[in-house]
């Protein structure tokens, strides 16, 4: 009989844990993109300071070719166009669905958390730190 309220214990001690690191997981998330986000519109107000006008953005469907209109306006983070930031500091990933209907009436990605390290994990090895991404645009925009 023991050994059971001893299993129940380790259950519910164990559940704490994981909720506890779950908790702290999701602060740093928050906090990762409040800082982010605070960079992008600092970069966005340099854009606009050297005169670097934003742009209407497009987006590449997730399956086949092309390019679909969106309603965003703003500036390319990447030469291959896949990131973008708009006027008011909002980041997004411009991918959507390439479906009829996009392709005919375009679509809108929703914004995302900005992270620090864009590309952080992905297999191609191409990271950038925000602010080094940033910079480069400052320097290099990526032309409409």
């Amino acid at each position: 009989m023991r050994a059971e309220g001893d299993q129940e214990d380790w259950t519910r001690h164990r559940r704490e844990v994981v909720e506890t690191k779950e908790r702290a997981l999701q602060a740093a998330r928050e906090a990762e993109h409040e800082k982010a986000t605070a960079m992008i519109r600092e970069g966005v107000s340099r854009f606009e300071h050297a005169g670097i006008p934003p742009v209407p953005l497009r987006a590449r469907p997730y399956r086949g070719g092309g390019t679909i209109r969106t309603s965003l306006i703003g500036w390319y983070l990447k030469q291959d166009r896949s990131l973008a930031v708009d006027r008011e500091g909002r980041y997004y990933v411009m991918r959507v669905d390439g479906g009829l209907r996009s392709r005919l009436q375009g679509a809108t990605p929703a914004p995302g958390p900005a992270p620090l390290i864009v590309g952080r994990g992905a297999r191609d090895g191409d990271s950038f730190r925000l602010e080094e991404l940033l910079e480069m645009r400052l320097q290099d925009p990526v032309p409409a």
